[in-house]
């Protein structure tokens, strides 16, 4: 096993770590304090070629994988968060485009389609510099969706009806980040007609300024400020049929079988995570501006830094390991693993970022010091859909009874 990155991962991390550093981190407070979307850091990885980053090369992009993303990602998140957070919005979408959608079955005239479309889609981001959010979550009542779609639930509140050249959809979601900032919004729906439901769900590219399309809401949260994640509702919006950002059934079929999705977002807390042990180190020795270095540091404040430092290391080796086996077939054990390194980042980066106030003593509570932001930000990690922490551990229960029952033949 070599879990070390490659030369051409390690072209990516060196620059994420470069923008995250020298032009992420400087303009953090500003836009967590206003509760301002980060348009500047945006331009920043359009700049680097960095919207294009999960987009194949033979499209223009840089051509990374997901295991490839998310050491991008932790980069990036150790500068802002918020802005690593919408990133993967964005990722995600190039991801269930391209390898995500090339391992799922499909008929060949579809994929020819979608091949089609795709195609397309990426050029625009390379060439034109767009990006996507993605509102899944969906305030609406409980039903067919949440017996099928055991992982995140509720995901189908909004409806398409097939109308000549396309669809015509209504919904609202809420929690949608980059509202009001991204040029598209890769949104799941259900088509209104018989049959089999999977096989209904739709993924709709509908532009930020399309007819039906509005925002709303005040965003004023405790963490994540700079997402930008206000309510969004759909009435009557028209998307073309060549809006489809998947063949109809793929999305469903991605979130049915997809082990590691989830840890795109969770390769954000990760970088949360070493920002908050890297600030604390940084902050008792003198390296953090206005921060006087501690000339003696007991064993119980030692121990405390020690236990963050097993934590950080524990955490990021289990969350490697599982996204290494990203392009593996899913068995019982691998899709435990990535249950397993969502849940420990969940939890870890709430227990590092908060050790690192009570190390730091109270200073560390103030607003001039990133120390306050990072748990902040951190407790956002463990409510997020699809993969909340209650649903995540639920999942990794249920399947490991489930997968002991089946080898004792006692089912």
């Amino acid at each position: 096993m070599d879990m070390q990155p490659t030369l051409r991962q390690h072209k990516f991390i060196d620059k994420a770590r470069e923008l995250a550093m020298d032009c992420f981190e400087p303009r953090a407070a500003e836009f967590d304090r206003k509760a301002q979307f980060p348009f500047e850091d945006y331009d920043d990885l359009r700049d680097a070629g960095f919207l294009g980053l999960c987009i194949p090369e033979e499209f223009g992009g840089l051509g990374a994988d997901l295991e490839t993303y998310c050491l991008v990602s932790e980069q990036i998140a150790q500068g802002n968060a918020s802005t690593a957070l919408t990133f993967n919005m964005h990722c995600l979408t190039m991801l269930m485009m391209g390898e995500m959608a090339d391992v799922q079955d499909m008929s060949d005239e579809k994929r020819a389609r979608h091949a089609e479309l795709r195609a397309f889609n990426f050029r625009e981001v390379v060439e034109k510099g767009v990006f996507y959010g993605q509102p899944h979550s969906e305030p609406v009542e409980e039903g067919e969706t949440d017996q099928i779609f055991t992982v995140g639930g509720r995901r189908f509140g909004t409806t398409a009806d097939k109308v000549e050249g396309g669809y015509r959809l209504n919904g609202r979601k809420f929690f949608v980040s980059l509202s009001d900032a991204a040029d598209y919004f890769a949104t799941p729906a259900i088509l209104n007609v018989d049959g089999a439901f999977v096989e209904r769900t739709l993924y709709l590219k509908v532009p930020r300024d399309a007819e039906g399309v509005t925002f709303s809401g005040d965003w004023d949260p405790i963490g994540m400020r700079a997402t930008v994640s206000r309510s969004m509702v759909l009435k009557d919006v028209f998307v073309p049929d060549s809006g489809e950002i998947l063949p109809p059934g793929i999305f469903g079929a991605l979130y049915l079988t997809s082990a590691h999705g989830p840890l795109l977002f969770s390769a954000t807390f990760l970088g949360v995570m070493q920002a908050a042990y890297a600030y604390t180190l940084d902050y008792l020795t003198g390296g953090a501006p206005g921060a006087p270095a501690k000339d003696i540091i007991g064993p119980v404040m030692g121990n405390s830094i020690a236990d963050m430092l097993f934590k950080v290391e524990a955490t990021r080796a289990l969350y490697l390991r599982s996204v290494s086996e990203a392009k593996l077939k899913p068995t019982h054990e691998i899709r435990q693993r990535a249950r397993a390194a969502h849940v420990m980042v969940q939890r870890g980066v709430v227990d590092v970022a908060q050790e690192a106030i009570r190390v730091c003593g109270g200073r560390a509570l103030l607003k001039q010091f990133p120390l306050e932001r990072y748990l902040r930000d951190a407790q956002a990690a463990s409510v997020m859909r699809p993969w909340t922490r209650e649903i995540a551990t639920e999942s990794a229960w249920e399947s490991a009874l489930s997968h002991a029952r089946k080898r004792n033949e006692t089912v």
